[in-house]
C-alpha cells in the first residue's frame, strides 16, 4: 500500500508517503531561500507524495524562532512559488503547515539552545502570545492574555495565510494545532485557564480550532485538501488525551478537514512520553476507526516494511516521516525497491536506479533559473 496513490480531493497523491513540516531555523523576515529551495526540493526529487513545508507563521509573533519560515504578507508568496513549482514538477504535491507558536515563541536556533530570546536579540521579538499568562517554563516570560479581538485577528490571519498560499501555488495545507503551539495550548486545560467563550469547558476550550479550520476553508478551494495536526494526548496529568482528540476529529470533519495528522505532546516540558517504534500509530488507528476520516502517523516509523505494516493493518492512510527523511531524502526510492515496487526516477538519475525503472519526465529549468 506504501506506492498506491491517495486521492485526497482532486488532489492525488503518488503515493502514501508525506514529509512531514520540519522547522529548518534558516529563514530572515519569513522569506525562504535557497536552503528551503533544496531541502524541500531534495525531497520531491527523492520520490516522496506531500512536501510539506516547516511550520509557516501566520504573523511575525507566531515564528516558534525570528529564524522561521512565514506567510504572514504579501511579499512572501513569490519565493515560496518558486519552491512549489519545482515540487510539483517532480511529481510531488506541494503542501503548507500553517502556525502559530503561541507561548513558544521567540526561541533560538535549537542549535544554540532553547532559551527563549530578549527582544532585540539574535531578532528576538515580542510579544508573546497565549490564551492565559502561564509560560512554558517557570524561567521563560509570561506571555500576554489573548483578548478576544487579538484572537479574531489571528483566525483572520490564517484564512489569509491560506490564501496566500494557494496563490503560491501550494494544493494542500496543513494546520498546526499540535506541539504546545498556540492553537494546542487553547485546547489543554493544563495552558487554557480562560473564565470566557474560549476556556473552561471542552466545547470552549476547541472553539478556536474549529473557527480557524471555518476561516481557513472559506478562503481555500474546496477542491484542495485541508490537513490538521493534533497532539492526540498531552502525556500528562489532567490534560488533553485521545478522547477528546475522538470528538475534536468528528467536529473538524464536519467542516470539511480531509485528513488528522496524529502526533503527541509538547505543551508541557518533562512530560513521560514512551517513546518508540510506531508509537503514535495507534491514535491515528483510533481516530481512523472512531471518527472515519482519514489519518497519518507520524513518530520513528523508520523502515519500509514498518511503514507498510502501518498503512496494511490500516492504522493510518498515510504515512509521515520526519529523521529518516532528513537521513535519507531519497528513502522512498529505497523504500520502494525493497519492496519490489515500481517508482519512476528522475531522468538525472536513471543510471544509478534499478534495472527496468520507468523514467520520471524532466522539468524545464528554465522555468526556474529566472527566478
Amino acid at each position: 500500500m506504501l506506492f498506491d496513490s491517495l486521492q485526497l480531493r482532486d488532489v492525488i497523491l503518488r503515493n502514501r508517503i508525506v514529509v512531514s513540516p520540519m522547522c529548518q531555523y534558516s529563514s530572515e523576515d519569513g522569506f525562504p531561500n535557497d536552503w528551503h529551495f533544496v531541502h524541500l526540493g531534495s525531497r520531491a526529487v527523492g520520490g516522496a507524495g506531500l512536501v510539506f513545508t516547516e511550520a509557516s507563521a501566520v504573523t511575525p509573533e507566531g515564528r516558534i524562532s525570528p529564524q522561521d519560515l512565514g506567510i504572514w504578507k504579501d511579499e512572501h508568496v513569490e519565493p515560496l512559488a518558486r519552491i512549489a513549482r519545482f515540487i510539483e514538477a517532480q511529481g510531488a504535491t506541494a503542501g503548507m503547515q500553517l502556525a502559530h507558536s503561541g507561548r513558544k515563541a521567540s526561541t533560538q536556533q535549537p542549535w544554540k539552545g532553547s532559551r527563549v530570546l530578549a527582544p532585540g536579540e539574535d531578532g528576538g521579538f515580542r510579544p508573546i502570545l497565549a490564551p492565559s499568562r502561564i509560560p512554558f517554563r517557570p524561567e521563560d516570560p509570561v506571555p500576554e492574555e489573548l483578548d478576544a479581538r487579538g484572537i479574531a485577528r489571528i483566525v483572520r490571519a490564517f484564512g489569509d495565510a491560506a490564501e496566500r498560499a494557494f496563490r503560491a501555488g501550494f494544493r494542500a495545507l496543513e494546520l498546526h494545532a499540535a506541539h504546545g503551539y498556540l492553537l494546542h495550548e487553547f485546547l489543554s486545560p493544563l495552558s487554557n485557564r480562560r473564565a470566557d467563550a474560549y476556556g473552561g469547558s471542552f466545547e470552549n476550550r476547541i472553539r478556536v480550532v474549529l473557527e480557524v479550520a471555518e476561516s481557513i476553508r472559506a478562503r481555500w478551494p474546496e477542491r484542495y485538501p485541508l490537513f490538521v495536526r493534533i497532539s492526540a494526548t498531552d502525556w500528562a496529568e489532567g490534560g488533553w488525551e485521545i478522547e477528546q482528540s475522538v470528538e475534536l476529529a468528528h467536529r473538524l470533519a464536519l467542516l470539511d478537514v480531509d485528513l488528522v495528522d496524529c502526533s503527541s505532546g509538547g505543551l508541557v516540558p518533562g512530560a513521560k512520553i514512551p517513546i518508540g517504534p510506531g508509537y503514535q500509530a495507534p491514535f491515528a488507528e483510533r481516530i481512523r476507526r472512531d471518527v472515519g476520516i482519514k489519518t497519518g502517523a507520524v513518530g520513528m516509523i523508520r523502515s519500509a516494511e514498518q511503514a507498510e505494516h502501518v498503512l496494511g493493518t490500516g492504522q493510518a492512510d498515510v504515512v509521515v516521516l520526519a529523521r529518516q527523511l532528513l537521513r535519507d531524502p531519497y528513502w522512498p526510492l529505497r523504500a520502494a525497491q525493497k519492496l519490489d515496487q515500481p517508482i519512476a526516477w528522475p531522468v538525472q538519475y536513471l543510471r544509478a536506479a534499478p534495472r527496468g525503472a520507468q523514467p520520471r519526465a524532466p522539468i524545464d529549468l528554465k522555468e526556474f533559473a529566472s527566478c
